[in-house]
């Protein structure tokens, strides 16, 4: 019986070498499915991460009692061990300007040109994901107690890890705003730590991202669930989050995601005291290169303006070397999609690849 996630499921047997040399940035889901179906088909992989250890958000955000950690990293351990594929972790591919800081930053300890990997390669896969969170520019945003869910869980991932030595503060009343799994997770992991929990949407429950089901499950563990209300304001006390004010909404039209838009109610102000706010209000496109018009036309990479990467229809960005797939480009997305993205991505470039060594034959 297989105990692992195994990421090369369409793998029957390695085929024989083919000389190809693939540098893969990013080792969550879409990067480890390519590397999977790459390294079975006789190409030599290089995977780089940042992150200690490979499996991105699968290892390092969700919780264990959603993906089973352990089965990520025996997944790994296969693609290693039956495919030959080389993990170089700790390692954060970067342009050659200043980049943002990601969450996980503080963890690198060797840096690597992207300019060098498709020098040195003879294609570059890049999956980095989303390393950055949104959090709305209301008053009080910036007090100590406020963060992105992905940082609040982060932060839990490395101590059951190892990786600290000091558990984090999970805070005494916790407030998390959105209906999205990250939502979910941050508050789960609040009430599991001791916290008072409070979840907070703007639209209902039947609207919710992560669905009615996972609300009425983290309800039932003690979180309290509150819709139809926004954050407007976080109060601080000594910059030190004292509580937030939230606004009463309505639902209106459809808007652009088809959903009803929260429309807010005027006077319908509430306040309630926190020691902790945190926002899951969606995570931002990572990619390994700035928006900077020189740099992306020097490397014929083309950034959309959230920082998801442009490609073709066959997951090809304007480098004809270098391809892009899941997180990166769709913007977040769930694990199962990530993975066909990665999947898909793989198998055009393997295809590309065959087709310019028949060009070269046939010349």
């Amino acid at each position: 019986m297989i105990d692992y996630i195994n990421f090369a499921f369409m793998c029957r047997e390695k085929q024989s070498d083919t000389g190809i040399r693939i540098a893969i940035v990013g080792a969550g889901p879409a990067g480890l499915a390519a590397t999977g179906y790459l390294a079975c088909r006789g190409h030599s992989i290089d995977v780089y991460d940042k992150q200690p250890y490979p499996g991105g958000l699968m290892v390092f955000a969700i919780p264990p009692w959603r993906i089973p950690r352990n089965r990520v990293l025996e997944g790994v351990k296969d693609l290693e061990k039956r495919l030959g594929v080389r993990f170089i972790t700790r390692t954060k591919v970067y342009a050659s300007v200043e980049m943002p800081h990601e969450e996980g930053d503080e963890l690198v300890e060797k840096k690597t040109s992207l300019e060098e990997l498709i020098s040195n390669y003879d294609l570059v896969l890049l999956s980095t994901g989303t390393w950055r969170s949104k959090i709305p520019r209301i008053q009080g945003a910036n007090a100590k107690g406020v963060e992105s869910a992905l940082e609040y869980v982060y932060r839990f991932r490395l101590y059951e890890l190892g990786l600290v030595n000091s558990k984090p503060s999970a805070g005494k009343k916790v407030v998390v705003i959105g209906g999205g799994y990250s939502a979910i997770d941050a508050a789960e992991q609040a009430v599991k730590e001791g916290a008072e929990a409070y979840l907070v949407y703007r639209r209902t429950i039947k609207e919710a991202p992560a669905g009615i089901f996972e609300v009425e499950r983290v309800k039932r563990l003690g979180v309290e669930f509150m819709e139809l209300v926004s954050p407007v304001e976080i109060i601080s006390e000594g910059n030190a989050v004292k509580a937030i004010k939230l606004q009463r909404m309505q639902l209106g039209p459809p808007d652009e995601t088809g959903r009803p838009q929260p429309i807010p109610v005027p006077g319908s102000e509430i306040i309630i005291e926190a020691d902790r706010v945190i926002f899951a209000t969606g995570e931002l496109p990572t990619p390994p290169l700035p928006q900077s018009e020189d740099y992306m036309n020097k490397l014929g990479i083309r950034l959309n303006k959230d920082g998801s990467i442009v490609v073709n229809n066959i997951m090809q960005t304007g480098n004809p070397k270098v391809f892009a797939a899941g997180d990166v480009v769709t913007g977040p997305s769930k694990v199962g999609p990530a993975i066909k993205n990665g999947l898909y991505t793989a198998k055009y470039m393997h295809n590309w690849i065959e087709a310019k060594l028949v060009a070269s034959i046939a010349r």
